[in-house]
């Protein structure tokens, strides 16, 4: 997915096959991917615990794990 920081409004989109997700936090102190999770985790009913950051940490493109449910 690719990621936006400091955006005017918090949101997810799918252009084409790609998902673009905007938020407003800045790309400082990992604020921006602990927003990503927690908008994404929001987004699919589950807590913010079942994301994980597997790639990405500093770039635009990220990859995201999401837990199984048990």
């Amino acid at each position: 997915m690719r990621v936006t920081p400091g955006a005017n409004r918090d949101e997810i989109r799918i252009e084409g096959e790609s998902v673009q997700v905007r938020v407003t936090s800045p790309p400082a102190d990992g604020a921006a991917n602990e927003a990503v999770l927690r908008l994404l985790a929001a987004a699919l009913g589950r807590p913010p615990r079942d994301l994980t950051l597997l790639r990405g940490a500093t770039a635009r493109i990220k990859l995201i794990g999401i837990a199984m449910s048990r």
